[in-house]
């Protein structure tokens, strides 16, 4: 079960698919140069093979326990985490200005995929920590960034999102959660949170919760909501800790997958906490952390692929079964075509979903804000739901060995489930889209992408050998466009109704484009891998992008067929 993270992969494409001269003209990052991009590749490389990747399955076997009102950590967790805090992994794009390395998210993307295909389950840590940091420097008051930020930026202190309750889930408006003035700057919470991720742990020393409640006179729906922190520790005025909140852990969810992720219901009886942003603004202020959360769960879902794919390729090479075509007995089941065709597929396919979590990151380095919105569903959605599809089609390749649980395929699948469901479900990111991203602006980001895109078809096909993926690029980007026209133009019910397959759609375009455009751009400075990624783009252009044009038959049709069975007939005809 071991794992190795494709670094090279992951270095060409962020050399060649994103603009590093641009991100560093900006001015605000550190110069993300190609020795010391380099140097961080490869020291993530080591540590996420080395130190994570080994407490991956004692994690899935051994979860996280409840002792008294403490969380135990899955064994090796801690201290897997303090060497990830010792080599200051927490600080790689962090604002310079609050003590991080500045350096731009491509990188951070590029990071983190080997974090979290290494231990899925132990990487939603730092992630958390990283959104809360953003959430915090971005509209918390500089008495309390002084406070937390330098803890939580070495990774010292950890950060949690509570936002769920048992009634609130995706629709957050009718949080119960109470908040209390204090009439001291404080503020007394009290109620029930559900499905926090890392809520309690004993890998820090105080776990950060940003929690959403509603004061007494504030109005009904999202619109009453407030933000604020709660540390599980009060922090002295000499930054020493003082005594434990006024709120625990009372539960563990026994789950499908990421056993090793302390999922916790968290129990607040009057806990302390203070106000983060305006007073019923807190689902505002949440966005901030919770966008970005969701551009790394795409990168999670890439992660989850890779590792699944990694663990499939070396059973294929291992395992021997029937005699390949022209191949001799004893052939491993590499050699057929069936098999073949199962991992070149999973292979290209991550490519794709890798530049789309690059692209989204890269619009956010270079303050695109309307393209790194337009973006974020996309690579949410696509890159989870890939790893799902991959994860078990690396189960297929294992064949019943996949189906069992001691090859690790199949908590690779168990894990890559998750994915989809939380930071707003995938449904939800495709209303997102198009009611919210495509909507507003009349579709002008869109089509402002895919004349950027387009413009790139002729580099492409003047790259030598990617012929065929300079026609899947016109194809794809007419195909794209006419769907944009169409859901533009559609009814609210025939917009939802085809929002998830339109976002299928632009994923598999843009992410395609993408990717050979990033190929083309390899092959012209003479990168050493530029051959074999031009392999698997032209698979890509050939088995991937064409599928678009099967999804637009379907947003054509828009709502009708989904509304035409009868809903007293769904149970049976």
């Amino acid at each position: 079960m071991s794992f190795t993270p494709p670094v090279n992969a992951i270095g060409f494409l962020l050399r060649h698919g994103t603009d590093l001269g641009a991100i560093s003209e900006t001015g605000r990052f550190e110069e993300p140069s190609d020795d010391l991009v380099g140097a961080i590749l490869t020291g993530a490389s080591e540590f996420a093979r080395d130190v994570w990747a080994p407490t991956n399955w004692e994690g899935d076997q051994n979860p996280a326990k409840l002792e008294g009102d403490d969380v135990i950590a899955s064994p090796g967790f801690k201290e897997a985490y303090q060497a990830f805090v010792e080599g200051g992994w927490q600080t790689v794009s962090l604002p310079q200005d609050i003590g991080g390395m500045g350096l731009p998210s491509v990188v951070s993307v590029a990071v983190n995929e080997m974090l979290y295909a290494s231990n899925m389950a132990l990487g939603l840590c730092p992630m958390l920590t990283s959104s809360a940091v953003q959430a915090i420097k971005a509209h918390a008051s500089p008495e309390l960034q002084e406070t937390y930020l330098p803890k939580m930026l070495a990774g010292e202190w950890t950060g949690a999102m509570c936002l769920t309750e048992p009634q609130a889930g995706s629709d957050l408006g009718p949080v119960r959660t109470k908040a209390m003035d204090n009439g001291d700057g404080t503020y007394a919470i009290t109620g029930q949170k559900i499905y926090i991720t890392w809520g309690d742990h004993d890998c820090a020393d105080n776990v950060i919760h940003l929690v959403l409640a509603r004061l007494p006179d504030s109005p009904e729906g999202s619109r009453g909501i407030s933000l604020f922190l709660c540390p599980k520790m009060h922090v002295n005025d000499d930054g020493s800790l003082g005594e434990r909140n006024d709120f625990k852990p009372i539960g563990l969810e026994h789950k499908l997958g990421i056993h090793g992720s302390p999922t916790c219901v968290m129990e607040f009886n009057g806990a302390t906490g203070y106000l983060v942003g305006e007073v019923n603004r807190g689902l505002a202020c949440m966005f901030t952390m919770m966008n970005e959360a969701r551009l790394f769960v795409g990168v999670q879902g890439v992660a989850i692929g890779e590792r699944a794919y990694q663990a499939a390729l070396q059973y294929a090479n291992d395992r021997v079964q029937g005699v390949p075509p022209g191949q001799e007995p004893g052939a491993p089941i590499v050699e057929h075509p069936d098999v073949r065709r199962m991992l070149i597929d999973m292979k290209a396919k991550l490519m794709g979903a890798r530049m789309l979590g690059f692209a989204t990151a890269e619009a956010a380095d270079l303050h695109r804000h309307k393209r790194e919105g337009l973006l974020t569903p996309i690579c949410k959605s696509y890159g989870s739901d890939l790893g799902v599809s991959v994860a078990s089609t690396a189960v297929q390749v294992h064949g019943g060995m996949g189906f069992v649980e001691e090859t690790g395929a199949a908590q690779h699948f168990r894990d890559s489930r998750i994915a989809p469901i939380y930071e707003g479900t995938n449904g939800i990111q495709a209303i997102d889209l198009v009611g919210r991203k495509l909507k507003r602006d009349g579709g002008e980001e869109m089509r402002a992408l895919i004349g950027e895109l387009r413009d790139a078809v002729e580099g492409v096909r003047n790259a030598g050998d990617l012929d065929v993926c300079a026609r899947a690029m016109e194809q794809g980007l007419e195909t794209l466009s006419t769907a944009t026209d169409i859901v533009l133009n559609a009814t609210e019910v025939d917009a939802l109704a085809v929002a998830s397959t339109y976002l299928d759609l632009a994923a598999h375009v843009i992410g395609g484009s993408l990717f050979a455009k990033a190929v083309a751009r390899g092959k012209q400075s003479g990168d050493a891998h530029a051959a074999n990624m031009a392999a698997l783009a032209r698979y890509h252009a050939l088995r991937v992008m064409p599928a678009a044009d099967g999804m637009l038959e379907a947003i054509r049709a828009g709502a009708d067929p989904v509304f035409a069975f009868p809903r007293a007939q769904l149970a049976d005809v």
